[in-house]
């Protein structure tokens, strides 16, 4: 499973958008610095995908992720790939027993599946809409989430770097 995190919040990300022939949209913008935190894992191979919205990051917010992802694959043993971010690396991680973390190198958000999830949770969810609070927030990207979590063959044609399957490890 590949795995990272992202912020997201109450600052507008405007982009295109379409509109009648003539007529000029109008799409409201915000700056309110609040944020939430999205962590998510997904497999390319058959994509399933695991997420969670947490307030921050830190050791203890990754610790709590990697338990559950564990408590909800109990039966495999999870190679999990991820950035080299200091809370991934905490001293106060500890592994759950069916589980082995791998570190993509450092400076190579490009390698990693999970940077084109939240390019897609952003663009189903997010651009050119402006939130009252923070919980209308939380509440958009578990909508999002969840719709990306029942529905693998959608993660999974997004997931499935070619270099990932080359892999002999990976490779079925």
């Amino acid at each position: 499973m590949f795995q990272d995190e992202a912020r997201f919040g109450r600052i507008s990300n405007l982009t295109n958008c379409w509109a009648p022939h003539g007529i000029r949209p109008e799409v409201p913008c915000q700056i309110v610095r609040e944020y939430t935190y999205a962590y998510a894992a997904l497999c390319p191979q058959d994509g399933v995908l695991d997420s969670l919205i947490i307030d921050g990051v830190c050791g203890e917010a990754m610790q709590y992720f990697l338990e559950e992802v564990s408590r909800r694959h109990p039966d495999e043993q999870i190679v999990m790939i991820m950035d080299g971010a200091s809370w991934h690396r905490s001293e106060a991680i500890e592994l759950p027993e069916n589980m082995l973390l791998l570190f993509l190198p450092p400076y190579s958000p490009q390698l990693n599946p999970v940077e084109v999830l939240w390019k897609e949770v952003r663009k189903e969810g997010f651009y050119n809409c402006v939130f009252n609070d923070m919980k209308a927030v939380e509440d958009q990207l578990e909508k999002v989430l969840r719709e990306f979590e029942q529905d693998p063959a959608r993660v999974q044609s997004f997931a499935g770097f070619d270099w990932i399957f080359s892999i002999p490890l990976i490779a079925t």
